[in-house]
């Protein structure tokens, strides 16, 4: 069984699993994955990799959710 690990996500702390991939992450938060940035460290992360990146403790991650209109 997977132990917690603390990140924080847009500037809050959040909890995930020890070994929680980048995408697991974005499905949880049910975003959808063409609408979606994500930065971790000040580092952004391509889609092409967000399932091979697996959250660390102290992480800092910021995700940028796109939304149409006008």
């Amino acid at each position: 069984m997977p132990s917690a690990i603390q990140i924080t996500l847009n500037g809050e702390p959040f909890a995930v699993d020890d070994d929680l991939r980048l995408v697991a992450l974005i499905e949880s938060l049910k975003l959808k994955r063409g609408r979606v940035a994500v930065e971790i460290n000040r580092e952004i992360v391509p889609k092409a990799r967000w399932g091979s990146v697996t959250l660390a403790s102290g992480d800092i991650v910021e995700i940028v959710n796109f939304v149409g209109g006008g």
